[in-house]
């Protein structure tokens, strides 16, 4: 929709380009969480970060992808995907210049809090612009095509680090400054996205006085009554539990490696880089699969697998040996119940009009709950790694038992609800059947 309220009509892409171009918001937030934790390292070793700033400027990120997802979910329903993901691509551009050229605390603490905050905003509207452009048949695959731009996002960061990991300050220039290479062209080429055409027509029924499903339920307090309470609710507390242990590995791990298991930056990232390529694989296979009545098969295999991997450090320590197994698990649980799985009951499971709010609402908890624990963990872990790890494998498991009672037996989403309820709408998307959770 542009700026007098009429609905975009230039030509739309290929809706798997709108899945690749907004799906790398994934890759830009992988890489900007998994390259602060490495990079800050090596910022310890050369312009003197301490370990307490490190906390700070890692909960810092957290909060402010958290507070970002919060405002640029809401502003995305109300004014339009397109406008916001514009402008937080310029956002993280100009954050991402300060990790880079910034040499002291204050400058690294202005480029996180610009970074963070504007990944955040985009995710929520990123991931709806791509569910508005499929299908039923294929809107879970491209949703999990963010997931494994997402651990494309993470390998590029620990391959770097096998390489730059030794070059002192330059290395950890190096490892932000190509999250700003790719967000500039990322940018360039949304310019050419245009808003999402099932958004405009649910704004436009809106404006118009239009009573449907999509047109109606457009306001925040909506969330919080049925048919939707239930499904935010339990995602809300499956993304801050499963986030909150996910995260830590994703900020800590190479401190942990490098102050726990005793080895260098060079190794940990080179374990990451050996290990990485099953989650992307196995991403691959959830696209395959998550479209499929047997999904949740899929779910509870990487439910236990989350689990375990959290469990093995708790039990045996941080060896060389317990990370590599760490990471598989990791690997294989993260690709079927954790943040793709999500993304998908997010899409399904709220009316259009809300569907960025309530995904923004989710992220922010999730990411808030991590900062909180972000802060911390330095301390936490000088006073017990393994009581900190017993403490994540607790809460995994109970977020993953929240989402599997909650969605192992739905199976209409919102977007067969709303053109079952609203037969006079046309729409040019095919919408022919009823995808299954």
């Amino acid at each position: 929709m542009n700026h007098t309220g009429s609905i975009d009509r230039r030509p739309s892409p290929s809706p798997w380009r709108v899945a690749t171009i907004c799906g790398m918001a994934s890759y830009v937030d992988a890489s900007t969480i998994v390259s602060t934790g490495i990079a800050l390292v090596i910022y310890q070793q050369s312009i003197g970060v301490t370990p307490n700033q490190i906390g700070i400027l890692s909960g810092v990120l957290t909060l402010g992808i958290g507070l970002g997802a919060l405002l640029g979910g809401r502003l995305g329903d109300r004014f339009g995907r397109r406008n916001v993901f514009i402008a937080t691509m310029g956002l993280i551009a100009i954050g991402i210049a300060f990790l880079v050229f910034g040499t002291s605390f204050y400058l690294l603490l202005a480029g996180i809090v610009l970074s963070g905050f504007g990944t955040g905003a985009d995710l929520p509207v990123s991931l709806a612009t791509i569910s508005e452009a499929a299908t039923d048949k294929n809107r879970g695959a491209m949703i999990g095509l963010s997931a494994v731009l997402w651990s494309v996002g993470v390998l590029v960061s620990v391959t770097l680090a096998i390489f730059a990991g030794g070059w002192g300050h330059l290395g950890g220039q190096v490892l932000f400054g190509q999250i700003g290479v790719v967000t500039l062209i990322v940018l360039i080429c949304r310019v050419g996205i245009p808003e999402s055409q099932m958004w405009s027509e649910a704004r436009e029924e809106r404006l118009g006085g239009t009573h449907t499903i999509r047109a109606d339920k457009a306001r925040a307090r909506d969330l919080l009554r049925t048919p939707y309470f239930v499904p935010f609710a339990v995602l809300l507390v499956f993304y801050a539990l499963t986030n909150v242990a996910s995260n830590t590995n994703g900020q800590f791990g190479t401190y942990l490696a490098v102050n726990v298991a005793h080895i260098s930056v060079q190794m940990n990232s080179l374990i990451g880089f050996l290990t990485l390529p099953i989650y992307i694989g196995l991403g691959l296979v959830f696209m395959r699969i998550v479209d499929q009545k047997n999904r949740m098969l899929y779910f509870t295999v990487g439910s236990v697998s989350l689990i375990l991997a959290y469990a093995v450090p708790a039990a045996f320590g941080f060896t060389v040996t317990t990370i590599i197994i760490m990471n598989v698990l990791s690997a294989i649980g993260g690709a079927f119940a954790f943040e793709g799985i999500l993304k998908v009951w997010a899409q399904e499971s709220f009316p259009t009009l809300l569907r960025s709010s309530a995904q923004g609402a989710i992220f922010a908890v999730g990411r808030m709950a991590a900062a909180g624990l972000a802060f911390f963990t330095p301390a936490i872990a000088a006073a017990s790694f393994r009581g900190l790890y017993w403490g994540l494998t607790i809460i995994v498991a109970i977020g993953l038992t929240a989402a599997w009672v909650t969605f192992r037996r739905v199976e209409r989403t919102q977007f067969t609800i709303e053109q079952e309820l609203d037969p006079e709408i046309e729409s040019p998307r095919d919408v022919p059947g009823t995808a299954v959770l």
